[in-house]
């Protein structure tokens, strides 16, 4: 997840607006014969991906700062995430017809963030779109303002994003057949966000697991701390080998998950004993998780947001 600073208090001002289909009206500053094949990476046999650099999105990165990626099977490819721009989409599904001429049956989002989702106007067809069954509240609450906002940042980058929710909803566990491989879908409690969705593909142990994980780049907290501390816990639990995180590199299951959970237990307990000690929220958020700042990239956009959302959810327990 990747707001402009202070969004997290925009955000809640966005539950106003309705889901529309925005668009621009002036024609996209790149057009999709201009745009060459995202780079991406073979992991594992059939299964690519696209790692996008820790920044924050801007015009210059066209917002492709999350990783995605496709997994193709005997018969059919499935997209998971579509980059933050409908450029970054553009290109990645161009990286699809680059490896294969097989049809694109699915467009599975993680979670509602626009670095994972603004892309998917650029894979409207045929294709099934797929999400967690709060993922329709979710874009229809805040994905309209995430456009507005973003905009400012981006400019005629996102004239052609609009929001597209899946037709699709996973409530807990739904399979996806691909041919010769089928992949697991898992939707989580509210945790990075309330609508986190996991894919695994059993064939090769490869687990996109979406924001759920981070790897260098500070975790980002918009759902719940105590949420994502037992999600961690189960997510350890399933038989994959390797994950793709969300940002950052690709690393070894489960001991990739260990710094995520490092920081979010000292986040956790920083805020525990701040609100035990009667420290106000404002100089809390100055303190609460410093000590982890050497181990993370991006840690300075970042933190003092999570160590807000962290103490206002704790404070109630």
């Amino acid at each position: 997840m990747f707001f402009p600073q202070h969004f997290n208090s925009l955000v809640r001002i966005s539950a106003a607006f309705c889901i529309t289909a925005l668009a621009g009206t002036t024609a996209s500053t790149f057009s999709q014969q201009s745009i060459d094949p995202l780079p991406i990476s073979e992991v594992a046999p059939g299964v690519y991906v696209h790692f996008g650099v820790n920044e924050l999105m801007n015009a210059e990165n066209y917002g492709a700062i999350a990783n995605v990626g496709f997994v193709v099977g005997a018969d059919a490819v499935a997209v998971i995430d579509t980059g933050g721009s409908v450029r970054e989409g553009r290109a990645l599904r161009q990286a699809v017809q680059r490896v294969t001429d097989k049809a694109i049956k699915y467009v599975i989002n993680t979670h509602a963030h626009p670095d994972h989702v603004f892309g998917n106007a650029a894979f409207e067809g045929p294709a099934v779109f797929v999400g967690h069954h709060n993922l329709p509240r979710a874009l229809a609450t805040n994905g309209p303002f995430y456009i507005k906002a973003f905009r400012r940042e981006m400019k005629s980058t996102l004239d052609d994003v609009k929001i597209v929710p899946p037709t699709l909803v996973v409530d807990d566990e739904v399979k996806l057949d691909l041919g010769d491989r089928s992949l697991a879908l898992k939707a989580w409690r509210t945790s990075h966000t309330d609508s986190d969705l996991t894919v695994f593909d059993p064939m090769s142990g490869v687990l996109f697991a979406g924001d759920l994980l981070f790897v260098q780049h500070v975790p980002v907290l918009d759902g719940s701390v105590i949420g994502w501390l037992k999600t961690i816990d189960d997510l350890a639990r399933i038989a994959a080998t390797r994950v793709v995180p969300g940002h950052g590199g690709m690393g070894d299951w489960p001991d990739a998950l260990a710094a995520e959970r490092t920081y979010l237990r000292r986040l956790a307990s920083d805020c525990r004993d701040l609100i035990k000690r009667g420290i106000p929220l404002v100089q809390a958020a100055d303190i609460a998780g410093a000590s982890q700042k050497s181990n993370w990239e991006l840690f300075d956009e970042y933190n003092k947001r999570n160590a807000t959302a962290a103490y206002s959810e704790l404070e109630w327990e």
